[in-house]
């Protein structure tokens, strides 16, 4: 039991590594949280930084979601639970990161990696689809949503293990509730896509 709470500890602490705050502070000197929609993340980071800076943080928050599940393996021995929870764990850190006043991304990345550790397939099948919707439409917020909305319902399809499922679902809860700004701009018809250029916080468009 002590050794499960050290790992979601170590988890959450692992998902407040904002690479994408540490990323422009280094290439920029400036704090991304600032730029763009404001979200530390993969999508405002290639709007604000470029594309290679973006690859690179959109591998580095899906790899942290990898390592969290792969530490719940390890120590969880046949544990069906502690995995995903080490995975919770991660993306509630990449959210509400400890080490930047808990402002930051909105976990998708970050979730991916969680998921795919998890449930390849479930994910995979999942994923084609939302990268096709982003081709679509263009919005990366709304093609992570049917991300985190279609991999539950793939589990329940192929018949995963139910704590699978349930730590799909609860990523899910945690997606929609950050992406509830999002949400309300596709419906408005005011959300940014993908390519085009985001407003700064103080209304400064940035590119």
């Amino acid at each position: 039991m002590f050794l499960n709470v050290v790992a979601l500890i170590f988890c959450y602490l692992l998902g407040s590594v904002s690479f994408s705050v540490w990323l422009a502070k280094l290439l920029r000197g400036i704090d991304i949280r600032q730029h763009g929609s404001g979200n530390a993340g993969a999508t405002n980071t290639l709007r604000v930084l470029g594309k290679g800076p973006a690859i690179l943080v959109l591998a580095l928050d899906v790899l942290k979601g990898i390592v969290a599940v792969w530490i719940g393996k390890w120590l969880g021995d046949d544990s069906g639970w502690l995995p995903g929870l080490c995975g919770i764990a991660a993306i509630v850190g990449h959210n509400w990161p400890l080490y930047f006043r808990f402002r930051g991304g909105k976990g998708i990345a970050t979730a991916i990696g969680v998921l795919a550790s998890l449930c390849f397939l479930p994910a995979l099948y999942a994923g084609i689809i939302a990268i096709l919707s982003i081709v679509w439409t263009r919005y990366v917020s709304l093609g992570s949503l049917i991300f985190v909305v279609l991999t539950p319902v793939f589990l329940i399809i192929m018949k995963f293990p139910w704590p699978i499922f349930w730590t799909s679902l609860v990523i899910c809860i945690f997606a929609f509730w950050r992406h509830r700004t999002n949400i309300a701009k596709i419906v408005q018809g005011k959300e940014n896509k993908l390519g085009s250029g985001g407003k700064g916080k103080g209304g400064k468009r940035v590119v």
